[in-house]
């Protein structure tokens, strides 16, 4: 845990009045303790352990069987007062949660009685980016680019999603990557659906690969393309058009910029490639970080950019999607996810050129 994490929740707590904030979902637990993992299962949000903060001490409840890896594994360099408990004594967890409250107004993630629900406000905390935070976003970002690159360069006719998945699940978590997201549709499911999840269709043609990779608690997003032979002219001109509404998305994100105009430049572009509507079909993306996304962006939404703050928008037609993991910066966005000697498209946008991965032809 850095002294930047328990400035923001001293800080908080002085806006607030509180005297005491207890944390307990995963990526609340990731963040404040710079990366260590919170979780056994991956299917759950909630943490195996809480911490407890006090303007001066943090406290780690958990039980007996987490306590001793989570403190020599994930959190070597904490100092916190650990308090432990039987793993099947919940109302020992209770007594020293109790414990901890007496006379203190306490602040919480999750709904708990008697506390002050602070979830959004601690989300908040999370979304401008330290610069240990930003350097670990741009290792992940690297390696995700190039694991789900090599995957696609890999591909054969014949292979199943799940073996897809199979594949990719390996090239990540031999990078110390977690895939907490990976989506696989080949031939006809690339059409039929947004959020394919891996079947045993067999590929023939054409594959999509999306990952949410996980490492030190931080989330990047990459979506990524191959096809076997020659592109149709409607694939093509589908793509080309999904690359330039992402080019948009990208570009427009600059400190200061509200969300909501973001989203109405995007979808005046999906308009003027020929595809009015179309944004109807899938989320758009929007700020990442501890999570795939902080928050899905809409219209209306007048949150404003801010920096260095992650990014990772995933404009699609119907067919066809375009998708990598941005950090603001005092000039133009960074992509951070891109794929070496992957083919790109040359997207000039008002005094700019960026380049969008195309779809692979094998």
């Amino acid at each position: 845990m850095s002294n930047i994490k328990h400035a923001k929740i001293n800080d908080l707590m002085e806006k607030k009045g509180l005297d005491a904030v207890l944390i307990s979902m995963q990526g609340n637990f990731s963040w404040f303790s710079d990366g260590g993992r919170g979780h056994v299962a991956m299917a759950t949000e909630s943490s195996v352990a809480s911490f407890f903060i006090t303007r001066d001490e943090v406290f780690l409840i958990t039980n007996n069987i987490e306590a001793q890896r989570l403190k020599e594994e994930e959190l070597p360099n904490l100092d916190c007062v650990i308090k432990e408990h039987f793993w099947h004594d919940r109302g020992q967890r209770d007594k020293i949660i109790n414990e901890l409250c007496k006379g203190k107004n306490v602040g919480s993630d999750t709904d708990i009685k008697g506390m002050i629900n602070i979830a959004q406000d601690i989300a908040e905390l999370r979304y401008i980016l330290t610069d240990v935070e930003v350097s670990h976003y741009k290792e992940l970002g690297k390696d995700c680019g190039e694991a789900i690159g090599k995957v696609c360069k890999s591909m054969k006719p014949g292979l199943s999603e799940f073996e897809i998945a199979g594949i990719m699940a390996k090239e990540l978590y031999s990078r110390e990557i977690t895939p907490v997201v990976l989506l696989i549709a080949v031939d006809d499911r690339v059409e039929r659906y947004r959020h394919p999840l891996p079947t045993n269709k067999r590929v023939e043609r054409y594959g999509m690969i999306v990952i949410c990779g996980r490492k030190y608690g931080l989330i990047a997003s990459v979506t990524r393309l191959f096809h076997f032979g020659k592109l149709s002219d409607e694939l093509r001109r589908k793509h080309n058009a999904v690359v330039e509404v992402d080019t948009a998305f990208i570009s427009e994100t600059r400190p200061g910029a509200v969300i909501n105009d973001i989203f109405a430049i995007g979808q005046k572009m999906y308009a003027d490639k020929g595809f009015p509507g179309e944004w109807n079909y899938h989320h758009q993306g929007g700020p990442a970080g501890y999570a795939p996304r902080d928050f899905v962006a809409t219209p209306g939404n007048m949150n404003k950019v801010l920096k260095p703050q992650a990014f990772a928008w995933n404009p699609s037609i119907k067919g066809t999607k375009s998708e990598d993991t941005i950090i603001t910066t005092d000039r133009k966005p960074e992509i951070i996810t891109a794929t070496p000697d992957f083919p790109m498209i040359s997207v000039k946008y008002k005094d700019e050129v960026w380049e969008r991965p195309d779809i692979l032809e094998i």
